[in-house]
Protein backbone atom coordinates (compact mmCIF):
# COMPACT_ATOMS: atom_id res chain seq x y z
CA UNK A 1 0.00 0.00 0.00
CA UNK A 2 1.37 3.52 -1.28
CA UNK A 3 2.47 5.28 1.88
CA UNK A 4 3.98 8.81 2.81
CA UNK A 5 6.36 8.42 5.82
CA UNK A 6 7.20 11.35 8.04
CA UNK A 7 10.10 9.60 10.21
CA UNK A 8 11.68 11.45 12.95
CA UNK A 9 11.93 15.06 11.40
CA UNK A 10 14.53 17.65 12.73
CA UNK A 11 14.66 21.10 12.17
CA UNK A 12 16.14 24.13 14.33
CA UNK A 13 16.85 27.40 13.29
CA UNK A 14 19.68 28.67 16.04
CA UNK A 15 18.43 27.95 19.05
CA UNK A 16 14.86 27.68 18.13
CA UNK A 17 13.25 23.68 17.80
CA UNK A 18 11.26 24.35 14.62
CA UNK A 19 10.26 20.20 14.62
CA UNK A 20 11.40 17.92 16.86
CA UNK A 21 11.30 14.29 16.01
CA UNK A 22 8.31 14.39 14.31
CA UNK A 23 6.50 11.22 13.05
CA UNK A 24 3.67 10.20 11.08
CA UNK A 25 1.99 8.77 7.91
CA UNK A 26 -0.05 9.35 5.64
CA UNK A 27 -1.86 6.60 3.65
CA UNK A 28 -3.32 5.80 0.37
CA UNK A 29 -6.84 6.83 -0.54
CA UNK A 30 -6.83 8.93 3.06
CA UNK A 31 -7.03 12.42 3.91
CA UNK A 32 -4.97 13.85 6.49
CA UNK A 33 -5.60 16.65 8.54
CA UNK A 34 -2.42 18.36 9.88
CA UNK A 35 -3.25 21.09 12.53
CA UNK A 36 -1.97 23.23 15.18
CA UNK A 37 -1.20 26.73 16.00
CA UNK A 38 0.41 29.42 14.41
CA UNK A 39 4.25 28.25 14.79
CA UNK A 40 3.62 24.75 15.51
CA UNK A 41 6.22 23.58 12.96
CA UNK A 42 3.32 22.28 10.15
CA UNK A 43 4.67 24.50 6.89
CA UNK A 44 7.97 23.91 7.91
CA UNK A 45 7.56 20.12 7.96
CA UNK A 46 5.85 20.30 4.66
CA UNK A 47 8.55 22.55 3.05
CA UNK A 48 10.81 19.33 3.93
CA UNK A 49 8.16 17.33 2.37
CA UNK A 50 8.74 19.40 -0.95
CA UNK A 51 12.63 19.91 -0.37
CA UNK A 52 12.31 23.37 -0.39
CA UNK A 53 13.57 23.37 3.17
CA UNK A 54 16.50 20.27 4.39
CA UNK A 55 15.90 18.46 7.79
CA UNK A 56 18.62 18.62 10.34
CA UNK A 57 17.67 15.18 10.62
CA UNK A 58 15.40 12.47 9.92
CA UNK A 59 13.65 11.33 6.71
CA UNK A 60 11.08 11.66 4.52
CA UNK A 61 9.64 8.32 2.50
CA UNK A 62 7.53 7.49 -0.23
CA UNK A 63 6.72 4.01 -0.53
CA UNK A 64 9.74 2.69 1.64
CA UNK A 65 12.32 4.58 -0.77
CA UNK A 66 13.50 8.54 0.08
CA UNK A 67 11.18 11.26 -1.59
CA UNK A 68 14.26 12.39 -3.98
CA UNK A 69 14.05 14.98 -6.49
CA UNK A 70 12.57 12.54 -9.19
CA UNK A 71 9.63 11.39 -6.71
CA UNK A 72 9.21 15.01 -5.92
CA UNK A 73 7.73 15.68 -9.29
CA UNK A 74 4.93 13.59 -8.50
CA UNK A 75 3.74 15.31 -5.66
CA UNK A 76 1.45 18.01 -5.71
CA UNK A 77 1.93 21.34 -3.67
CA UNK A 78 -0.25 23.84 -2.44
CA UNK A 79 1.43 26.67 -0.74
CA UNK A 80 -0.13 28.98 2.32
CA UNK A 81 1.50 31.76 0.41
CA UNK A 82 0.38 31.80 -3.12
CA UNK A 83 3.51 31.25 -5.59
CA UNK A 84 1.53 32.68 -9.22
CA UNK A 85 2.75 35.01 -11.48
CA UNK A 86 0.14 37.85 -10.73
CA UNK A 87 0.78 39.66 -14.39
CA UNK A 88 1.08 36.13 -16.07
CA UNK A 89 -2.49 34.85 -17.94
CA UNK A 90 -4.17 31.93 -15.24
CA UNK A 91 -4.29 29.37 -18.91
CA UNK A 92 -0.36 30.38 -19.76
CA UNK A 93 0.54 29.62 -16.28
CA UNK A 94 -1.09 26.93 -16.08
CA UNK A 95 0.63 25.18 -19.02
CA UNK A 96 3.54 26.47 -18.16
CA UNK A 97 3.75 24.35 -14.23
CA UNK A 98 2.81 21.36 -16.50
CA UNK A 99 4.82 21.59 -18.88
CA UNK A 100 7.42 21.78 -15.91
CA UNK A 101 6.29 18.03 -14.65
CA UNK A 102 6.70 16.92 -18.32
CA UNK A 103 3.32 16.89 -20.03
CA UNK A 104 2.97 16.97 -23.62
CA UNK A 105 1.20 20.46 -24.86
CA UNK A 106 -1.91 19.00 -26.00
CA UNK A 107 -1.93 16.69 -22.48
CA UNK A 108 -1.13 20.25 -20.43
CA UNK A 109 -3.96 21.90 -22.40
CA UNK A 110 -6.14 18.83 -21.62
CA UNK A 111 -5.91 19.21 -18.08
CA UNK A 112 -6.22 22.92 -17.92
CA UNK A 113 -9.55 23.17 -19.43
CA UNK A 114 -10.15 20.26 -17.11
CA UNK A 115 -9.07 21.39 -13.93
CA UNK A 116 -10.29 25.39 -14.35
CA UNK A 117 -13.84 24.08 -15.76
CA UNK A 118 -13.71 21.64 -12.38
CA UNK A 119 -12.75 24.01 -9.99
CA UNK A 120 -14.99 27.29 -11.28
CA UNK A 121 -12.22 29.12 -12.73
CA UNK A 122 -12.55 28.33 -16.61
CA UNK A 123 -13.92 31.66 -17.73
CA UNK A 124 -10.93 33.21 -16.43
CA UNK A 125 -8.21 31.11 -18.28
CA UNK A 126 -7.20 34.58 -20.11
CA UNK A 127 -7.11 36.84 -17.05
CA UNK A 128 -4.21 37.95 -15.00
CA UNK A 129 -3.86 36.18 -12.28
CA UNK A 130 -3.81 39.49 -10.45
CA UNK A 131 -7.06 40.42 -11.72
CA UNK A 132 -9.19 37.17 -9.70
CA UNK A 133 -10.29 37.78 -6.37
CA UNK A 134 -7.98 35.78 -3.63
CA UNK A 135 -10.76 33.29 -3.71
CA UNK A 136 -10.82 32.71 -7.68
CA UNK A 137 -6.86 32.75 -6.88
CA UNK A 138 -7.25 30.02 -4.12
CA UNK A 139 -8.78 27.79 -6.90
CA UNK A 140 -5.70 28.30 -9.61
CA UNK A 141 -3.37 27.43 -7.00
CA UNK A 142 -4.94 24.43 -6.33
CA UNK A 143 -5.37 24.00 -10.02
CA UNK A 144 -1.58 24.16 -10.37
CA UNK A 145 -1.43 21.51 -7.57
CA UNK A 146 -3.71 19.61 -9.50
CA UNK A 147 -2.36 19.69 -13.28
CA UNK A 148 -0.03 16.95 -13.61
CA UNK A 149 -2.35 14.51 -11.89
CA UNK A 150 -0.29 14.03 -8.38
CA UNK A 151 0.41 10.59 -6.94
CA UNK A 152 0.59 12.90 -3.29
CA UNK A 153 -1.40 16.26 -2.40
CA UNK A 154 0.28 18.06 0.16
CA UNK A 155 -1.89 21.16 0.51
CA UNK A 156 -1.16 24.23 3.06
CA UNK A 157 -4.33 26.29 4.64
CA UNK A 158 -6.07 24.91 1.02
CA UNK A 159 -9.27 26.47 1.98
CA UNK A 160 -8.10 29.79 3.34
CA UNK A 161 -10.48 33.02 2.00
CA UNK A 162 -12.84 30.67 0.16
CA UNK A 163 -16.88 30.85 -0.22
CA UNK A 164 -18.78 27.61 1.14
CA UNK A 165 -19.65 27.10 -2.38
CA UNK A 166 -15.82 27.15 -3.26
CA UNK A 167 -14.96 24.80 -0.12
CA UNK A 168 -17.55 22.27 -1.02
CA UNK A 169 -16.03 22.17 -4.66
CA UNK A 170 -12.36 21.67 -3.28
CA UNK A 171 -13.78 19.42 -0.23
CA UNK A 172 -15.46 17.29 -3.28
CA UNK A 173 -11.90 16.67 -5.14
CA UNK A 174 -10.08 16.47 -2.37
CA UNK A 175 -12.23 13.16 -1.48
CA UNK A 176 -11.94 12.21 -4.80
CA UNK A 177 -8.52 12.27 -5.19
CA UNK A 178 -8.66 10.30 -1.84
CA UNK A 179 -11.10 8.01 -3.41
CA UNK A 180 -8.59 7.36 -6.27
CA UNK A 181 -5.60 6.19 -3.79
CA UNK A 182 -3.84 9.40 -3.57
CA UNK A 183 -2.70 10.24 -0.32
CA UNK A 184 -3.37 13.73 0.58
CA UNK A 185 -2.61 16.19 3.58
CA UNK A 186 -3.39 19.12 4.33
CA UNK A 187 -3.07 21.65 7.26
CA UNK A 188 -6.27 23.94 8.08
CA UNK A 189 -7.33 25.97 11.08
CA UNK A 190 -10.88 25.47 10.02
CA UNK A 191 -10.94 22.80 12.80
CA UNK A 192 -15.07 22.05 12.03
CA UNK A 193 -14.03 21.24 8.35
CA UNK A 194 -11.01 19.00 9.27
CA UNK A 195 -13.48 17.26 11.40
CA UNK A 196 -15.66 16.96 8.77
CA UNK A 197 -13.44 15.78 5.95
CA UNK A 198 -10.41 14.06 7.66
CA UNK A 199 -10.03 10.35 7.82
CA UNK A 200 -7.23 10.99 10.56
CA UNK A 201 -5.85 14.00 12.24
CA UNK A 202 -2.34 14.70 13.70
CA UNK A 203 -2.37 17.87 15.82
CA UNK A 204 1.18 19.39 16.18
CA UNK A 205 2.39 21.55 18.96
CA UNK A 206 5.92 23.02 19.09
CA UNK A 207 6.78 21.15 16.60
CA UNK A 208 6.03 17.57 18.00
CA UNK A 209 3.28 15.13 17.15
CA UNK A 210 1.21 15.18 20.41
CA UNK A 211 -2.26 13.64 18.89
CA UNK A 212 -2.91 10.95 16.38
CA UNK A 213 -5.59 9.38 14.83
CA UNK A 214 -9.52 8.74 13.92
CA UNK A 215 -11.72 11.96 14.96
CA UNK A 216 -13.31 8.79 17.06
CA UNK A 217 -9.97 7.75 18.63
CA UNK A 218 -8.92 10.90 19.73
CA UNK A 219 -12.63 11.54 21.48
CA UNK A 220 -12.12 8.22 23.35
CA UNK A 221 -11.72 9.32 26.81
CA UNK A 222 -11.91 6.76 30.22
CA UNK A 223 -13.73 10.34 31.81
CA UNK A 224 -16.96 10.05 29.69
CA UNK A 225 -18.96 13.12 29.67
CA UNK A 226 -23.57 12.75 29.42
CA UNK A 227 -26.21 15.16 29.02
CA UNK A 228 -28.53 14.50 31.36
CA UNK A 229 -32.11 16.19 30.65
CA UNK A 230 -35.06 15.40 33.24
CA UNK A 231 -38.62 17.14 34.25
CA UNK A 232 -37.52 18.34 37.64
CA UNK A 233 -36.39 21.23 39.83
CA UNK A 234 -32.75 22.28 38.90
CA UNK A 235 -31.77 21.54 42.44
CA UNK A 236 -33.18 18.48 43.13
CA UNK A 237 -31.60 17.59 39.69
CA UNK A 238 -28.31 18.51 40.97
CA UNK A 239 -28.83 17.32 44.41
CA UNK A 240 -29.88 13.66 42.90
CA UNK A 241 -26.65 13.69 40.44
CA UNK A 242 -24.04 14.94 42.85
CA UNK A 243 -24.94 11.91 45.33
CA UNK A 244 -24.35 9.19 42.50
CA UNK A 245 -20.34 8.11 43.53
CA UNK A 246 -17.37 9.17 40.70
CA UNK A 247 -20.66 11.55 39.05
CA UNK A 248 -19.68 15.36 39.10
CA UNK A 249 -21.59 18.26 37.60
CA UNK A 250 -19.74 20.33 35.15
CA UNK A 251 -20.71 24.23 34.86
CA UNK A 252 -22.62 24.44 31.84
CA UNK A 253 -26.09 24.56 31.52
CA UNK A 254 -27.74 23.70 28.74
CA UNK A 255 -31.26 24.55 29.44
CA UNK A 256 -33.34 23.99 32.60
CA UNK A 257 -33.34 20.79 33.98
CA UNK A 258 -30.52 19.59 32.26
CA UNK A 259 -27.07 19.24 33.32
CA UNK A 260 -23.70 17.63 31.98
CA UNK A 261 -22.15 15.18 34.19
CA UNK A 262 -18.46 13.41 33.90
CA UNK A 263 -18.12 10.17 35.29
CA UNK A 264 -14.72 9.03 36.90
CA UNK A 265 -15.13 5.41 35.29
CA UNK A 266 -16.37 4.72 31.72
CA UNK A 267 -17.70 1.28 32.70
CA UNK A 268 -21.38 1.32 32.01
CA UNK A 269 -22.34 0.80 35.65
CA UNK A 270 -21.97 3.99 36.57
CA UNK A 271 -23.79 5.69 33.91
CA UNK A 272 -26.53 2.85 34.64
CA UNK A 273 -27.01 3.75 38.31
CA UNK A 274 -26.77 7.88 37.67
CA UNK A 275 -29.80 7.58 34.71
CA UNK A 276 -31.82 4.88 37.47
CA UNK A 277 -31.51 7.83 39.93
CA UNK A 278 -32.28 10.48 37.08
CA UNK A 279 -35.68 8.38 36.53
CA UNK A 280 -36.65 9.03 40.17
CA UNK A 281 -37.16 12.06 39.79
CA UNK A 282 -39.64 11.95 36.84
CA UNK A 283 -39.43 11.90 33.08
CA UNK A 284 -35.96 11.86 31.43
CA UNK A 285 -35.86 13.43 28.09
CA UNK A 286 -32.36 12.96 27.11
CA UNK A 287 -29.44 11.00 28.10
CA UNK A 288 -26.58 11.26 25.49
CA UNK A 289 -23.09 11.03 25.34
CA UNK A 290 -21.27 14.62 25.04
CA UNK A 291 -18.55 13.93 22.92
CA UNK A 292 -15.75 16.51 22.52
CA UNK A 293 -15.46 18.15 18.99
CA UNK A 294 -12.04 18.85 17.06
CA UNK A 295 -12.20 22.55 18.33
CA UNK A 296 -12.08 21.04 21.76
CA UNK A 297 -9.67 18.54 21.87
CA UNK A 298 -7.11 21.11 20.05
CA UNK A 299 -7.38 23.33 23.12
CA UNK A 300 -7.05 20.16 25.37
CA UNK A 301 -3.53 19.39 23.50
CA UNK A 302 -2.28 23.14 22.08
CA UNK A 303 -1.54 25.32 25.25
CA UNK A 304 -3.06 28.84 25.33
CA UNK A 305 -0.10 30.57 26.10
CA UNK A 306 1.71 29.38 22.54
CA UNK A 307 3.43 32.09 21.24
CA UNK A 308 4.12 31.57 17.25
CA UNK A 309 8.24 31.87 16.72
CA UNK A 310 10.24 34.00 14.57
CA UNK A 311 11.32 32.09 11.33
CA UNK A 312 14.73 33.35 9.48
CA UNK A 313 14.33 34.24 6.09
CA UNK A 314 14.47 30.99 3.93
CA UNK A 315 15.29 31.18 0.50
CA UNK A 316 11.86 29.75 -1.73
CA UNK A 317 11.52 28.47 -4.70
CA UNK A 318 9.29 30.21 -7.52
CA UNK A 319 7.12 28.27 -9.56
CA UNK A 320 9.36 28.13 -12.55
CA UNK A 321 12.27 26.20 -9.78
CA UNK A 322 14.24 29.42 -9.20
CA UNK A 323 15.28 31.14 -6.03
CA UNK A 324 14.33 34.19 -4.25
CA UNK A 325 14.53 35.61 -0.72
CA UNK A 326 11.38 36.34 1.45
CA UNK A 327 11.38 37.26 5.15
CA UNK A 328 8.88 36.04 6.91
CA UNK A 329 7.23 36.30 10.35
CA UNK A 330 6.81 32.19 11.26
CA UNK A 331 8.03 29.12 11.66
CA UNK A 332 5.36 27.33 10.38
CA UNK A 333 1.43 28.00 10.18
Amino acid sequence: MSVLEIDHLNKSYGSLRALQDLTFDVRAGEIFGFVGSNGAGKTTAMRIMLGVLAADSGEVRWNGSALDLEARRRVGYMPEERGLYPKMKVGDQLMFLAGLHGMSPADARSAVDRWTDRLGVGARRGDNVEKLSLGNQQRVQLAAALVHDPDILVLDEPFSGLDPVAVDVMSTVLRERADAGVPVIFSSHQLDLVERLCDRVGIVRSGQMEALGTIDELRRTDRPRYLLDVRAEDAAVAATVTAVPGVTVLPATPRPGAVVVELDDASPEVAQTLLTSALRLGTVHEFSPVRPTLADLFRGVVSATDVPEVEPAEPAESPDGGRRRRGRREVAA
